[in-house]
């Protein structure tokens, strides 16, 4: 490993402010969002199996890839230090700009999703906020700085807003299960539930379509891996989080999305806020009295968006901190603040762009503005997959490299276990990225849609490359595109 990594294996004056408790919590906040509930069970009950095959063939393989690579390389940069140290330099940079970048293209779609559940709170969605862009454009921006400030505040202090996001995130669920629960024992269930409605038809897109969705529904378990220099005892920790986390958010989205489809008919669903439909429906089917726990989910859900803005900030911004480490991306990447000890500088850069595309997506609306911004999202679709090919490929390697040693919690079932996991979630990925070239039903120009998503991809990837081989030029270092770091 070269000399520049050395100041991100030593932490550069991080604190250690995460316990297990908010890594728990950061996880169910960074994977678990109820709106895929809506999603897929609008699809039909057949949504319901193909949440089970995403569970088997993606989740289970990225919790066990993660556990073993966050216990063998506990250290800040996660994904990215991971495929450094696996493949090298040129690897390890296009992994974490990947990363980094589809996050930031990633922000308005969640901010703008946030602000709308926000509406419920008031009229149940009915009082017109949810389309009023003079309400959503400050709701999102005001969202997006507090967590900015909390998270450059410091750690300690930052960490209590994913810890609330993440119960906000979780309650909810838990919330909409126990209604379906009850309706199940004591109502008729809104949607067919029998063997004929719960086979999923693989011969139509919609179901490609939606096992794609609801498996990369279960990624980011590795985003706490980000924060290794910042966890106490990380390689125990971190672990121990994608254990405890992972049962919590797969009964959430399975029995969720059942509780969901007993409730509402699912021609009636709300693909924003068919999740908060639920829980009023099934609320009134016990008492009208009970007409206030909608609100009261849909404020909780709202201050789980503001937790998952939170941890989708600080993580990949921890991989761009890295990057800047390596003097990859400008130096002052790289630089923590004096007083409160966080990388603010990565952050800062993080948020104002997200500022930048937030305010195109929204005040562009209904120009060509707009067409750009969607432009963006169509090509940054195949770049979102990319960190999971890494992480497979790495898994993989550094298996069959170093098969143990101390303090590794090894995936099950010895070589054959590494290999099936390994592989499993490698063709569950590429199947994903398959699938989202494949144009919509409604495009009238199905080849200019694979233009905009693997051109654009391809774009992205060369945007990375130069910035790379500019840095490596700059900074007068060989640049291995292979081998270990």
């Amino acid at each position: 490993m070269d000399n520049r990594s050395e100041n991100a294996e030593n932490g550069r004056g991080l604190v250690r402010a995460l316990k297990l408790r908010d890594l728990v919590l950061f996880n169910l906040v960074a994977v678990l969002g109820l709106r895929h509930l809506a999603t897929s069970a609008k699809f039909g009950p057949s949504s319901l199996v193909l949440w089970f095959i995403a569970a088997i063939f993606f989740f289970v393989p990225q919790g066990l890839a993660v556990i073993e690579l966050s216990s063998r390389f506990p250290k800040e940069g996660g994904i990215y230090f991971w495929t450094k140290h696996a493949l090298g330099e040129g690897h390890g940079f296009l992994c974490g700009w990947c990363y980094w970048i589809n996050n930031v293209l990633y922000y308005p779609n969640l901010l703008i999703s946030s602000a709308v559940i926000a509406t419920y709170v008031i009229g149940q969605g009915q009082s017109g906020l949810s389309d009023n862009w003079i309400f959503i454009l400050p709701v999102t921006i005001v969202t997006l700085w507090i967590a900015v400030i909390i998270n450059i505040v410091g750690l300690g202090t930052g960490k209590w807003l994913q810890n609330a996001g993440g119960l906000g995130t979780y309650i909810p669920g838990v919330v909409i299960v126990l209604l379906g629960a009850y309706g199940l024992f004591t109502g008729k269930a809104a949607n067919p539930i029998n063997w004929e409605t719960i086979k999923p038809d693989f011969s139509n897109l919609p179901s490609l379509n939606l096992l794609a969705s609801v498996a990369f529904a279960f990624a980011g378990l590795e985003l706490a891996s980000t924060m290794g220099d910042e966890v106490e005892n990380p390689r125990r920790n971190l672990a121990r989080s994608v254990f405890i986390s992972a049962p919590l958010i797969a009964f959430a989205y399975i029995l969720g999305t059942g509780a969901v489809l007993w409730l509402v008919p699912n021609k009636e669903i709300n693909l924003v806020a068919g999740f908060l439909q639920a829980i009023t429906a099934g609320a009134s089917a016990i008492s009208v009295h009970l007409w206030w726990l909608g609100p009261l989910c849909a404020a909780l859900y709202t201050i789980g968006n503001i937790g998952g803005v939170g941890a989708w900030l600080i993580g990949p911004a921890r991989v761009a901190f890295v990057i800047g480490l390596d003097r990859y991306f400008p130096e002052q990447f790289g630089k923590v603040h004096p007083k409160w000890h966080t990388p603010y500088v990565a952050i800062l850069v993080q948020a104002t762009l997200a500022t930048i595309f937030l305010l195109l997506s929204i005040l562009g609306r209904g120009t060509s503005v707009e067409e750009v911004y969607l432009i963006l999202l169509d090509t940054q679709l195949l770049i979102y997959f990319i960190p999971y090919l890494y992480l497979f490929i790495v898994f993989l390697i550094h298996r069959s490299r170093e098969a143990s040693s101390d303090g590794v919690i090894l995936a099950p079932g010895g070589r054959f276990g590494a290999w099936l996991t390994g592989i499993s979630g490698l063709l569950l990925t590429l199947f994903a990225m398959a699938v989202a070239t494949i144009p919509p039903e409604a495009s009238s120009t199905p080849w200019l849609f694979r233009l905009k998503v693997i051109g654009g991809a391809a774009g992205f990837v060369a945007i990375g490359g130069l910035i790379y081989f500019r840095a490596g030029r700059k900074n007068n270092t060989r640049i291995p595109l292979s081998g270990g770091a």
